[in-house]
């Protein structure tokens, strides 16, 4: 069973990752350019990777089920209650995060 939970912002050249555990237990947030990105997530062990529906989601959820991992995209309408503080990408991944553990 996968034990954690990473919800990916995607936007032009850098992803915002918030990494909880399945309980909600933030584990860490980073900011990873797309080559970054594609290393740090190859060397992670597999996980439920969340993100907004966007044009380049198919592609990267492609890329992440070769790596081992299971991908959800959720529809940004359902991420948008979420959003505690301002809007960046920091806070849209820990939103992505919360709108995954919904019901």
């Amino acid at each position: 069973m996968k034990d954690m939970l990473i919800g990916v912002d995607l936007a032009k050249n850098v992803f915002q990752l918030h990494g909880a555990s399945m309980t909600g237990d933030v584990k860490y947030r980073k900011k990873l350019s797309r080559g970054q990105f594609f290393r740090f997530m190859s060397e992670q062990p597999s996980a439920l990777v969340v993100m907004e529906a966007c044009g380049s989601a198919h592609y990267w959820a492609r890329e992440l089920v070769k790596l081992g991992h299971a991908v959800k995209l959720i529809a940004p309408q359902y991420v948008r209650p979420f959003v505690k503080r301002q809007k960046n990408d920091a806070t849209d991944a820990e939103a992505i995060v919360i709108a995954a553990r919904q019901p």
